[in-house]
């Protein structure tokens, strides 16, 4: 039995949304976690839809398919781990979809890795995740999801504290 992981490809810059499509269309199945924002121009705004991870998107195959998402234009490396693919925990990647789908989050952004404690989450909806902590305040907190060496920062809408 070959068993199927997600993984982290690395795709060439503002081509995440475009590698997603085409993998999709070659049957290998693929998360580009994508959120909306608020563009301000000097004579309008604007909401676009963007991807949460810059040049990330995760992709569930068996290992030894691992080669079949060159086939697809924009996809650059596999993201690696301590000298190996980096493998995202299926826990990993509902967390960001549930997170991502709930509506009291008003503003979601990646910040560069840094080290910080580990702890396992007791309550809300991180609850029961190991995760590595950076900060909690009032208005927010940062959780390390580990697999991908980044900081996830939440922020809360201020009515829903």
């Amino acid at each position: 039995m070959n068993r199927m992981n997600w993984y982290v490809v690395y795709t060439k810059p503002k081509w995440e949304k475009k590698v997603a499509e085409k993998l999709n269309e070659i049957g290998i199945e693929c998360y580009c976690p994508i959120i909306t924002q608020i563009k301000q121009w000097s004579d309008r705004k604007k909401k676009v839809e963007i991807p949460l991870f810059n040049s990330y998107v995760f992709v569930k195959l068996p290992d030894m398919d691992r080669n079949s998402v060159f086939q697809v234009s924009g996809v650059v490396r596999y993201l690696f781990w301590l000298g190996k693919a980096a493998i995202v925990r299926n826990e990993e990647i509902t967390a960001i979809k549930e997170n991502l789908s709930n509506t009291n989050i008003s503003d979601v952004c990646i910040l560069p890795y840094k080290k910080g404690d580990k702890i396992k989450l007791e309550t809300g909806v991180f609850s029961s995740q190991d995760a590595v902590v950076q900060e909690v305040t009032n208005t927010h907190y940062i959780l390390v999801l580990e697999s991908l060496g980044c900081l996830l920062k939440i922020k809360y809408k201020k009515d829903t504290l």
